[in-house]
């Protein structure tokens, strides 16, 4: 594999340069004195903040981008070698790294990297863990799968040895990282266009914990069945989480919810009481995340006290739970879940938020996950009161070859007595929420695509 010398800037090209979090990885090299440039399929807020930057930003992909100049390209899973960028690379012999063989050398550089896997949970959680590193002034850097407020983006470079990060799954990526702690929220099955099934994924976060060295931490959660198969061939310390107590180092007991769904509960540690957490964010799926970052703080030596203070801080990320506004008296939430157990999770939060009527609008994420789960995507829609459906979307990285459609789901929802309507065009969707939605009921558009415009259109953003 090439190795980049950071300390000797380069020109780096990035195809798919609009990804959030490749935009991320832009951002620390720009930082450091590369040369950056890249390209995307469309122009966006993030290309156009990386052009202020001063990044060459290419709209479109072309063999045309790619020239000699270029001493390293970075790509993401989404990009194939019929790619006329990608192709073009290999012709002219410029050494290619994946995003996840870039970050995982940017890690190796910091005393302290901090890698948060999961199937789900990864950027609530890693956002959780920055607030309390940034409230403890540990001035780190951080990489987060999301628009964080407090710091302005999905980027912040630090000036300390302590580097955070989300840790994917998918093709492997995690595998090429270089942590000294991980963190794994849950394992479930996910990702089957490259995963064979649940066993094939177990092994994939086996092999990520195996990473750490024997002076890490693993911070898990003690639900994951069979847990302790994930480090049993390590010398890692291990620090479990989880609302049982009996197994887990941190864990949470006296939950109770506000008006708006938001959790409280009491952090125990060795089932001992230590403060009182307040989450400004609902859902009971949250709390687990909360204790993952209060686990991995402390065991970094941060006070428990100020763990806690940051993470009743987190007021939330871009696409988590996110209030947009309003549109005729009914109020719009974005949500990126895009998995069952995201969905159920997400819909159980939403049905402890003020409503008349709860309505999902949904859009199914990748042909082989629509197929995968089907009826799971049902059972965990049919919990609103009413379901939209938008056509699947593929994520640039499948063809139309599983015979499979939003049409599916929308049969099996309606066989759970759950209404539901399937349209192809977001227009019509937009159009069918104005005529059938009252003043105080909540729209929560779902799905890890674009489906965000449809309530963005309504409210006029």
């Amino acid at each position: 594999m090439y190795k980049i010398d950071f300390n000797r800037p380069i020109h780096i090209h990035f195809i798919g340069i609009g990804g959030i979090s490749m935009s991320g990885l832009v951002e620390l090299l720009l930082s450091k004195n590369f040369t950056v440039s890249g390209s995307d399929s469309k122009e966006t807020n993030i290309t156009r903040n990386l052009k202020e930057q001063g990044c060459k930003v290419y709209i479109g992909q072309s063999a045309d981008n790619v020239d000699a100049s270029i001493d390293a390209v970075v790509y993401t899973a989404a990009i194939h070698p019929d790619n006329p960028e990608y192709a073009r690379c290999v012709e002219l012999g410029i050494p290619m790294l994946t995003r996840g063989e870039l970050l995982g050398q940017i890690m190796s550089n910091y005393k302290t990297s901090i890698g948060v896997s999961g199937t789900h949970g990864k950027t609530t959680t890693t956002s959780m863990l920055s607030e309390i590193l940034m409230l403890a002034d540990t001035d780190p850097t951080i990489s987060v799968g999301g628009m964080l407020p407090s710091i302005g983006g999905n980027m912040r470079i630090g000036h300390s040895d302590v580097f955070l990060t989300e840790a994917c799954e998918y093709t492997n990526s995690f595998l090429s990282f270089h942590p000294t702690m991980n963190i794994i929220l849950n394992v479930e099955e996910d990702h089957l266009d490259f995963f064979k099934d649940i066993d094939d994924i177990r092994l994939s976060f086996k092999k990520y914990t195996e990473l750490l060295p024997s002076n890490g931490y693993l911070i898990i959660n003690s639900a994951i069945k069979d847990y302790p198969y994930f480090y049993k061939d390590c010398d890692c310390t291990v620090i479990t989480f989880g609302t049982d107590a009996a197994h887990s180092n941190f864990s949470a007991a006296n939950l109770r919810t506000g008006n708006d769904g938001d959790y409280c509960y009491t952090l125990l540690y060795n089932n001992e009481a230590q403060a009182e957490v307040s989450l400004k964010v609902p859902g009971e799926h949250n709390v687990l995340n909360s204790l993952a970052a209060i686990a991995a703080a402390v065991t970094m030596g941060i006070d428990v006290h100020t763990a806690v203070a940051g993470v009743s801080a987190y007021k939330g990320v871009d696409r988590r739970f996110q209030v947009k506004g309003q549109c005729m008296g009914f109020t719009i939430i974005d949500d990126y879940a895009h998995h069952p157990a995201e969905i159920t999770a997400t819909l159980k939060a939403a049905a402890q938020y003020p409503h008349k009527k709860l309505w999902c609008v949904f859009q199914p994420h990748t042909y082989t996950r629509t197929k995968a789960f089907l009826p799971e995507f049902a059972t965990a829609l049919a919990l609103a009161d009413h379901v939209v459906l938008a056509k699947i979307y593929s994520a640039g990285r499948e063809q139309d070859v599983y015979g499979i459609s939003s049409a599916d789901i929308q049969k099996l929802i309606i066989e759970h007595g759950t209404p539901c309507e399937y349209f192809e065009e977001f227009a019509q969707i937009e159009e069918f929420l104005k005529n059938n939605c009252e003043p105080g009921d909540v729209v929560l558009t779902m799905g890890a695509g674009n489906i965000l415009e449809v309530g963005e259109h309504l409210i006029g953003k």
